[in-house]
């Protein structure tokens, strides 16, 4: 019975998942998510409580699965290593995870998802400092912001289908940084 639950659960969260990403968390009713889930609204409402509490639990979700399955890239070895680690991310995360970065994206207004992105990326920042530090860069904070402000505007491009040579760029970046 158990897995029943967790299977009707789960089927929820994808199927709210890619309507909130497509069609837009406004847009979206829970009556539609019900019917795309094979399940009653009710029963939505047993598991999630609201919409907005279903809304939370895909992101964390969403952040726990990257997390998970990303930790090794965030993982600091050597700066080199780490710096092409980052540059690689956007394109990385957005090919697993594709319709959650496209949430993400279509929310980044959202103070809740913002707080969560924003807890995802804290610890990269002082790590970028030490390796831009330890390559014998003048300015490490700035490099540091620059690449930020890169990492940012790829992955949420590469979310929308706004470029399709992400990895293109991202190897561009390589060569500036001196990385290959």
């Amino acid at each position: 019975m158990k897995e029943t639950t967790l299977s009707r659960k789960e089927k929820i969260m994808k199927v709210a998942l890619s309507l909130f990403a497509t069609k837009g968390y406004v847009d979206t009713s829970t009556k539609e998510i019900a019917i795309g889930a094979g399940v009653s609204e009710a029963l939505i409402f047993k598991h999630f409580g609201n919409k907005d509490s279903l809304l939370t639990h895909i992101i964390k979700s969403g952040y726990r699965r990257v997390l998970s399955h990303h930790r090794g890239m965030m993982t600091y070895k050597n700066p080199k290593e780490f710096l092409k680690n980052m540059i690689f991310l956007p394109n990385k995360l957005v090919a697993d995870e594709s319709l959650f970065w496209k949430l993400q994206e279509r929310l980044s207004h959202n103070s809740f998802s913002k707080q969560q992105h924003e807890q995802f990326m804290k610890p990269v920042q002082p790590v970028l400092v030490k390796a831009f530090s330890e390559l014998g860069y003048e300015n490490p904070e700035l490099e540091t912001q620059c690449l930020l402000l890169i990492i940012d505007m790829l992955w949420k491009k590469e979310a929308n289908g706004d470029i399709d040579n992400g990895v293109e760029l991202a190897q561009l970046l390589k060569k500036k940084y001196n990385l290959v």
